[in-house]
């Protein structure tokens, strides 16, 4: 998974925001300890005795809800040596009924947002092919601004500060996929299984250290200057669209809505490479910027369709009840891309044409 920002005290993360700076930074912090600083105080606490008075504790805001989420997730995936001594509280009673709370409020709003779609009903049982059904709407849903207004204007017109913003906000295609991948193939079997597998060593680099989908990030990274952005710094939606993994990633009956996720990233992603290669291209990157996005732009479209073929059919044919939830998963993420996209627009897209 992407590394989480270091955790510090509470009274150093509201400094933080204070001078937080960037074109997509948050806007006017709470003026009150947040929820998100309070468990990060909480945790640090070796005995584990201050996270009890988190029970029944409640978010100031939706930013403070996924600010104190993606705290948690930290603690079951991300790397050891960055959540330190607090991974002990992993499991903690109060750590476990925050999670429940806050992410049983955010499914709650998806679920109701899922439902005004009407994709489905209660006649599924009856869908005569279920497998054409869900290839069908998962690829409508992929052909959905699969090229979003924000990438078109960086092929176009952004300027390289522009560009370097955006790509720091986007992540990468990836974002921790590796991950996710490997969480996700956890109890599969037979082709699907194997079509994860597969996917996982190509993000490994097919076993070269130099060819890993996260080494080339980094280069990349580097390459362009691209600055590493605090959580506390990034938009709402931008936090939204990463800890969704989180959710899907730290919950084992939401496998199914995992599958279609990661499905529709894998769909998307080629074309808006190729748009970032352009870019590139217009703006003179540096040589070294170009490999991660040029391997992407080339592979995911194939992972795309394998997926959809190997993973998502069988799939389907051997467990149709998995139908809707696989296409509610990737309704899901393109969901929260688009209001990523959005925001992206608002801040950067707009300002840039006013200039």
């Amino acid at each position: 998974m992407t590394p989480p920002v270091a955790t510090a005290p509470g009274a150093a993360r509201a400094a933080s925001r204070e001078t937080a700076a960037g074109p997509l930074a948050s806007t006017a912090a709470p003026t009150g300890p947040t929820l998100a600083d309070r468990l990060v105080d909480a945790l640090a606490d070796s005995t584990g005795a201050a996270l009890d008075a988190l029970a029944g504790a409640a978010p100031v805001d939706r930013r403070d809800r996924v600010l104190t989420l993606m705290t948690v997730h930290d603690l079951h995936t991300a790397p050891l040596d960055v959540v330190g001594a607090a991974v002990l509280h992993q499991h903690h009673p109060a750590v476990a009924g925050l999670k429940r709370r806050l992410e049983g409020s955010w499914l709650a709003e998806l679920d109701a947002a899922w439902a005004a779609q009407d994709r489905y009903d209660d006649e599924w049982s009856d869908e005569p092919d279920p497998v054409a059904r869900v290839v069908r709407d998962m690829r409508s849903l992929a052909a959905t601004d699969r090229l979003p207004d924000a990438y078109r204007w960086l092929a176009r017109t952004a300027g390289w500060d522009e560009l370097v913003a955006f790509l720091a906000l986007e992540g990468g295609p990836d974002g921790g996929f590796d991950d996710l991948v490997a969480l996700c193939q956890v109890g599969l079997s037979g082709s699907a299984k194997l079509e994860l597998g597969k996917n996982y060593w190509d993000e490994m680099g097919c076993g070269d250290l130099d060819a890993v989908h996260t080494t080339l990030h980094q280069r990349m990274a580097a390459a362009i200057g691209m600055p590493e952005v605090r959580r506390e710094d990034q938009p709402v939606e931008a936090l939204e669209r990463i800890a969704v993994g989180g959710l899907l990633a730290t919950n084992r009956w939401l496998q199914p809505e995992m599958v279609g996720a990661l499905g529709l990233l894998e769909l998307q992603a080629g074309p808006r490479c190729r748009l970032v290669v352009q870019a590139f291209d217009r703006l003179g990157a540096p040589e070294a910027a170009y490999p991660f996005y040029v391997e992407h732009a080339d592979l995911d479209p194939v992972h795309g369709k394998d997926w959809l073929d190997k993973a998502v059919v069988p799939i389907v044919a051997e467990q149709p009840h998995w139908g809707p939830r696989i296409v509610k998963g990737a309704w899901i993420r393109s969901q929260l891309n688009l209001a990523f996209f959005d925001a992206a627009r608002r801040e950067l897209v707009r300002p840039a044409s006013a200039a």
